[in-house]
């Protein structure tokens, strides 16, 4: 069955679907950066409101700034943005369409239509999923990137913007003059701080051409943190399938695991829904939540991804399942991560160790360690040093954590063990794979990237941990590395 609306009643029975009408829906949420993950969490959490027949005023505008973006937006609209959300959950599967999203602006060179939607008195919340590395951070200062070129392009053609923030700050500009008032930005990337962060580059970018304009933004508009957690798998061909197995015809179907969590601050200038009452949970301690998430789960990622690719392991799971990778999480989490971290509500860090074993281990998630390995750059900037840092500060056990280093290091020389080529994967791949392939000579160059790592740099226990395991890896093998830690 073709998925659209007028086809909704006809889907199978076990299919569950909008109880509300979406045409009486409007708008009142623009999100930037559609993919996946927005549609498993964000707009399930508003789909889940509405169907309780609440927040229909909520309605959620897809927007991109990227070729890509204009895909996914015709896909979309083709069936009506309805999309299917399949869970997957190791003893039962299940589907649902889910309505939420009733629109998706074209996307532009220059933005234009983005900016005069944004800046309409309807819409209330700007959300972005545009990932770590879309932020215009430095990765050692954590400043922005004035001096991105895409940045510069915006400062000099403020009404022309490139970039989401951009065109962000162009609508802010409209909304001030015609009297509209603000409305909320809020990033639900996985950044520690992550409101923070876009207030950050929203307000910076303003100040580089209007700084009248950027002070009303930053006393205006609210950016509330949050944490959000759920894996969501990218859709390929056995997603596709899947979809069909269910009786759908549906060309942008998401799969995600039976887990989800979104904590949120509370601080929206132009009113929110009411997204605790399908399951958020609202507080003034995001932080503590944000902490625990992104070290244990974004950090065990990339412990496991790096040495993944270089094995080449395909999914996570079975990273999980291999008799060293699984092991090297577990110990590392458990006793060099958990030390770092803070309990929360219901949760101590040892628990929440236990959760990401069972989570990542799952093996209907079908998530590639390709996708995992992503960015590297960014993720391990953002989820692995800064607890690198704490365990070296309270002269804690880190000898896991500079194996992972040395791993990641491993893989950025750009082939695997069995001698396949990996595939460019990090905006800056180019300088990782010369930085790699000059460690191999002297292996301290890899730390003196210090647009990387910083004063991490000139640290000597780290400086002589990760020199041993980086000799070890690339003389005995990444198994031999593993094991050897594992014994340790």
């Amino acid at each position: 069955m073709r998925l659209c609306n007028t086809n909704l009643a006809q889907l199978p029975v076990d299919i569950g679907r909008p109880t509300y009408d979406r045409s009486s829906v409007t708008p009142g949420i623009v999100h930037i950066g559609l993919g996946n993950f927005h549609r498993a969490h964000q707009a399930w959490y508003l789909h889940r409101l509405m169907q309780q027949g609440e927040a229909l005023d909520w309605g959620i505008l897809g927007a991109g700034v990227r070729d890509a973006d204009e895909r996914q937006r015709e896909r979309l609209a083709a069936q009506d943005y309805l999309y299917t959300l399949i869970e997957l959950d190791p003893a039962v599967q299940s589907a649902e369409v889910v309505g939420s999203m009733i629109g998706f602006i074209p996307v532009e060179h220059d933005n234009a239509a983005l900016i005069a939607r944004i800046a309409d008195p309807e819409i209330r919340i700007v959300s972005l999923t545009v990932t770590e590395g879309g932020y215009y951070i430095d990765p050692v200062t954590k400043r922005f990137d004035h001096g991105h070129p895409d940045i510069q392009h915006d400062a000099a053609n403020p009404e022309t913007p490139r970039t989401a923030f951009g065109a962000m700050v162009a609508a802010l500009k409209r909304r001030r003059a015609q009297g509209v008032g603000p409305f909320t930005g809020q990033s639900c990337d996985n950044l520690q701080g992550n409101g923070d962060i876009l207030r950050q580059a929203v307000v910076s970018l303003a100040r580089l051409s209007d700084s009248t304009l950027a002070d009303w933004i930053d006393d205006n508009c609210s950016f509330p943190n949050s944490m959000v957690d759920c894996i969501v798998p990218a859709t390929g061909p056995k997603e596709l399938e899947l979809v069909k197995g269910f009786g759908i015809d549906d060309a942008a179907p998401v799969t995600h695991e039976v887990f989800r969590q979104w904590i949120i601050q509370d601080d929206f200038c132009a009113g929110r829904p009411d997204w605790d009452r399908a399951g958020a949970i609202f507080t003034d301690d995001v932080h503590s939540y944000e902490m625990m998430k992104i070290r244990i789960l974004n950090g065990g990622h990339q412990l496991i991804s790096n040495p993944g690719e270089v094995l080449s392991v395909g999914l996570i799971s079975e990273c999980m399942e291999h008799p060293l990778i699984g092991p090297f999480f577990r110990k590392v989490a458990g006793t060099e991560i958990a030390p770092c971290v803070d309990a929360v509500p219901g949760m101590t860090p040892d628990e929440y160790v236990k959760l990401i074993d069972r989570r990542f281990s799952n093996p209907e998630i079908v998530d590639t360690v390709r996708r995992v390995a992503f960015d590297g750059s960014s993720r391990q900037t953002g989820f692995i040093l800064p607890t690198l840092r704490d365990a070296l500060a309270k002269d804690g056990p880190m000898e896991g954590l500079a194996l992972s280093q040395a791993l990641w290091a491993r893989m950025c020389a750009g082939t695997r063990e069995d001698g396949t080529e990996i595939a460019p994967n990090d905006p800056i791949w180019g300088d990782l794979v010369a930085a790699a392939n000059a460690a191999r000579n002297d292996p301290l160059s890899w730390l003196q990237q210090r647009n990387l790592y910083g004063d991490l740099a000139d640290n000597t226990r780290l400086g002589e941990s990760f020199i041993r395991w980086f000799r070890l890896i690339w003389s005995n093998g990444t198994e031999a590395a593993l094991a050897a830690y594992l014994k340790s």
